[in-house]
């Protein structure tokens, strides 16, 4: 049985005090709940977070790494550094980071294989821009992100990889795609998983909808079947709205 998992995505915001404030309420509210939950946050905060958190449920994760153990790529972290750390999870593919910083589905793909040799499990976006949509390719496009962005995994590492939908139409834009909508996706991601692997596999893998969940639609997203859980933007920089969809 899949256990819903809860994911913040903090992007560019809040300093080391923020962070710290944030994770200081979080734990009281979070103290009991069986949802499986963590704080992806900017690389500055990640040490901050893990020590607030520390014998806690509550994972912290990275938005970005790179594939290269070490080397002259000025400005980029590598999976050693974040392992260093203690961070449990990490962002790889955002929509964000392929518009605006070059990602593509064989960087998204080497950053996986990278990861799943180390402790930390990755989070694989996917999902189709408006255009894509209107133009009926939403599935097509989904489906090569994640045999590009697989190529290669095996059976094993498969379950490790939690795989988020995030159209990119609904990320910061006040639009949510329908419940509907949201979950036919996963469906589709799901069953696709089952043609790459298996249904044990695609049983076993976590797949969350991403893309303006509020604490006033959380419920609604939750209640389809395929959805595990969410990758939450703006709505987990305040602890007590994040704590709302959490108790979806």
């Amino acid at each position: 049985m899949r256990i819903p998992f809860m994911a913040g995505n903090w992007k560019m915001f809040k300093t080391k005090a923020e962070a710290k404030a944030f994770a200081e309420e979080f734990k009281g509210l979070y103290e009991g709940t069986d949802v499986e939950t963590a704080i992806c946050a900017p690389f500055t905060t990640l040490e901050v977070l893990v020590e607030e958190f520390g014998g806690t449920k509550i994972g912290v994760g990275a938005q970005n790494v790179h594939f290269a153990d070490e080397g002259a790529y000025t400005g980029e972290i590598s999976v050693g550094m974040l392992e260093e750390i203690g961070v449990d999870f990490c962002i790889v593919g955002h929509s964000e980071r392929r518009q605006y910083f070059g990602e593509t589905d064989e960087t998204v793909n080497l950053k996986l294989k990278k990861l799943l040799t180390s402790s930390i499990r990755p989070i694989m976006c996917a999902g189709e821009s408006l255009e894509q949509r209107d133009a009926g390719k939403l599935f097509d496009v989904v489906k090569g992100q994640l045999i590009n962005g697989l190529e290669g995994i095996s059976r094993d590492d498969m379950i490790k990889i939690v795989v988020a939908y995030e159209p990119i139409w609904a990320i910061g834009t006040g639009r949510t795609a329908t419940p509907e909508q949201a979950g036919e996706m996963c469906a589709f991601i799901r069953n696709t998983l089952i043609e790459m692997y298996d249904e044990d596999v695609a049983d076993q893998v976590i797949i969350q909808y991403g893309g303006s969940v509020k604490p006033a639609n959380a419920t609604e997203i939750m209640n389809m079947e395929e959805i595990d859980g969410a990758l939450v933007g703006g709505a987990s920089l305040k602890a007590k709205d994040f704590m709302e969809i959490i108790d979806f």
